[in-house]
């Protein structure tokens, strides 16, 4: 596979032709696998990585498959080729005729490259595939959404996100600002208020550690058996 050989081999038709083998079939239907130096089937264990003839539906998974090994034989039903040069004679069906890509790119860098546009004067929606589609009378032309094109309303919508960024930065700023100041207020209130609780502790403590003065109480005066004197 890989190699390049002349369309003599394959008959007169093929003449001054120079084709690429790609790859191809064998009779079961096993497709060649590039790199599997055998002219013949063989199993091989497969896991994620391998990208040909097998897809693992699990991560981690490896299963063994049947593959055909590299090396041409007798043994192939299909054969894959390419043409890497014309011949003298048409092939039929397939250089008889031109068969134009129904789509194109649609990114605008892309179409710009593909026809060579300058960017800023050439309006590239002017270079999309367009196509016809009739139904009954009625004529209908569809045409892609060019992507990644750069307008005037993009710019302006990319103008106010910009803005209000700045202003949700802004925003943001101030907020914080009156925050850390009503923070520092209320740290200062706090420490006034355990200042001033402390020092009413301490006044009370000095005012417990003084002596208590007591008073003598007043002598009452004596008890007398005289009755009194009716008048």
């Amino acid at each position: 596979m890989g190699q390049e050989i002349e369309g003599d081999v394959l008959g007169e038709n093929y003449k001054g032709y120079i084709f690429k083998l790609a790859g191809g079939n064998d009779k079961d239907g096993f497709p060649m696998k590039q790199g599997v130096m055998i002219n013949g089937r063989t199993r091989m264990m497969f896991k994620t990585g391998r990208a040909t003839t097998y897809i693992p539906r699990r991560t981690g998974e490896r299963k063994r498959r049947s593959v055909r090994g590299c090396i041409y034989g007798a043994d192939l039903a299909v054969i894959f080729l390419k043409i890497v040069q014309k011949g003298e004679q048409e092939i039929a069906g397939c250089t008889d005729g031109e068969h134009p890509n129904r789509l194109a790119p649609k990114r605008a860098s892309n179409i710009r490259k593909m026809y060579a546009l300058v960017k800023g004067k050439d309006d590239v929606c002017k270079y999309v595939n367009r196509r016809t589609i009739k139904r009954g009378d009625k004529t209908f032309w569809k045409a892609p959404k060019v992507q990644r094109l750069v307008t005037e309303k993009r710019l302006r919508r990319k103008l106010l996100i910009k803005r209000e960024k700045a202003d949700r930065y802004k925003a943001s700023k101030t907020n914080v600002e009156k925050y850390e100041k009503l923070l520092s207020q209320y740290v200062k209130e706090k420490k006034a208020a355990r200042v001033a609780a402390a020092k009413e502790a301490e006044a009370a403590k000095v005012a417990a550690a003084k002596p208590v003065e007591t008073k003598p109480a007043p002598a009452k005066p004596a008890a007398t058996n005289k009755k009194p004197v009716k008048a």
